[in-house]
């Protein structure tokens, strides 16, 4: 009776516990969900669209008319769909694309390789079998060579698939080109069906994807270095919050293989809204390519700013002001080039940001050169010469940018944006008598009264500007 007793009472705790596990199991989940959707809203936009084509598709088995045109063949409709519908235009239909293409050739040829095997007679099995490795082995070979995988990978398994399975099944059976016609059509009906679907519903194009990635990549580097002098170069004892932009760049160091799948996807892609034929996808990756090299180097500059020796403050109050220049042009550069790529314009502030950083970065150089780290201990130099240095790099690494944005710009027919003035600037020129100082140079603009005189009379001008002077 007592362990009748004790058992009863062990029963309802582990029930409990079992219901806890489960709704903390379903609570994960649904968190899970909703960051997805958070993070990208277009996934269920994808899922009701592969339902709906999966559902447009079972229509072949569901009526009957269409059911007697291909009995059993409609699985391959329902199964193309569930293997070809991607996320992009350009990915499904590169899928499909390959798909079809080698189901045509593979059947087409099985079927020949059939028609030659039976005249044969008794030797049909056997030059059956050979085609069937022959195939295979020449197909597979060919899937190593890095171009051919990158865009026609799927094709050359298909092709494998559909060669073997047409040729072999049509030993046993005698009507195989009824059979390889029904299997060619059905996958044509679903691989159609995907791509209209995609192209027409929400599409989500993977060139588009291509061109926002590299800009947002370029912006996460140009947060970076916008506020990496203040932050290494700051007074001892201030606090070090850690700030996100300074941790933007890490997603850049992996995003080769997104670049690399999206380029090849885009290819694939018709011409849309601003993207037209032909794009040069290309340079893009070219792009990236740099990108990530400086992503590299940005990540050595992360590197001096957490370590735990920071170097001789004598040293960094000399550095901090070319450093610091250096490191906000730098980081406003890379921002115009991304904002240039994005809007798809040339823009003519880029230029003078890359400028400055040059010009910083000379006098970086000659501060470096002119031995400003005698009579101190050499572990103390290190550091700030380390990131100095660095940044000399970054600055060289952002002009090649600058260099193949301009190529991508000229080959992409990007338009011509002219410099506009802010409204402080036009609230500065429409003051009386204001001065914009120089080095070396003092320039007075007048009211429009006074310049309309100076005009008209233009000994006017002389005088005034010798009494500023």
């Amino acid at each position: 009776m007592e362990v009748e007793s004790l058992n009863n009472e062990k029963a309802p705790g582990f029930f409990a516990r079992g219901w806890r596990c489960l709704k903390a199991k379903v609570v994960d989940i649904t968190m899970n969900a909703k960051k997805l959707v958070k993070d990208d809203p277009r996934r269920v936009i994808h899922s009701l669209k592969v339902g709906l084509a999966l559902t447009l598709v079972s229509i072949i088995y569901y009526y009957q008319p269409l059911y007697k045109s291909f009995e059993v063949s409609g699985i391959w409709a329902v199964m193309t769909v569930v293997v070809v519908f991607e996320f992009s235009v350009g990915a499904t239909l590169g899928k499909g694309i390959n798909r079809g293409v080698a189901t045509l050739l593979a059947g087409a040829l099985a079927i020949g390789a059939h028609h030659l095997a039976d005249l044969t007679g008794q030797g049909e099995p056997i030059l059956l079998g050979f085609f069937v490795f022959l195939q295979a082995a020449i197909s597979t070979f060919m899937r190593f060579f890095p171009k051919i995988k990158a865009r026609y990978d799927y094709g050359l398994l298909i092709f494998i698939l559909t060669f073997s399975f047409v040729s072999v099944s049509g030993f046993r059976v005698d009507e195989i080109i009824e059979l390889a016609h029904k299997r060619v059509l059905t996958i044509l009906i679903g691989g159609a069906m995907c791509v209209i679907i995609s192209i027409v519903v929400f599409p989500v194009w993977a060139g588009e994807e291509l061109h926002n990635l590299i800009a947002l990549n370029m912006e996460k580097l140009g947060n970076f270095l916008e506020g990496f002098g203040d932050e290494y170069f700051q007074v001892p004892g201030e606090s070090k919050e850690k700030k996100t932009f300074l941790e933007g760049y890490k997603a850049v160091l992996n995003s080769k293989t997104s670049e690399e799948s999206l380029a090849n996807f885009a290819v694939w892609e018709p011409a849309h809204g601003r993207f037209k034929f032909r794009h040069p996808w290309k340079q893009y990756l070219k792009i990236g390519s740099l990108i990530r090299e400086c992503a590299y180097r940005i990540e050595s500059l992360n590197g001096c700013l957490i370590a735990d020796m920071q170097g001789s403050s004598e040293i960094k109050s000399k550095i901090r002001e070319a450093c610091t220049s250096v490191s906000k042009d730098c980081g406003k550069a890379l921002k115009e080039l991304a904002l240039a790529i994005r809007t798809m314009s040339q823009r003519s502030s880029t230029d003078s940001h890359i400028k400055n950083a040059k010009f910083g970065a000379k006098r970086l150089t000659t501060l470096l050169k002119s031995g400003i780290w005698e009579h101190i201990d050499l572990l103390q130099v290190i550091p700030p010469v380390t990131v100095a240095s660095i940044l000399i790099d970054v600055v060289n690494c952002i002009e090649k940018i600058a260099e193949l944005e301009n190529e991508l710009a000229s080959i992409a027919n990007f338009k011509q944006v002219k410099p506009t003035v802010s409204p402080e600037k036009k609230q500065e020129v429409g003051s009386s008598q204001s001065k914009i100082h120089c080095s070396h140079v003092i320039i007075t603009v007048n009211d429009d009264e006074s310049s309309s005189a100076s005009s008209a009379n233009p000994n006017l001008s002389g005088p005034r500007n010798k009494e500023d002077k």
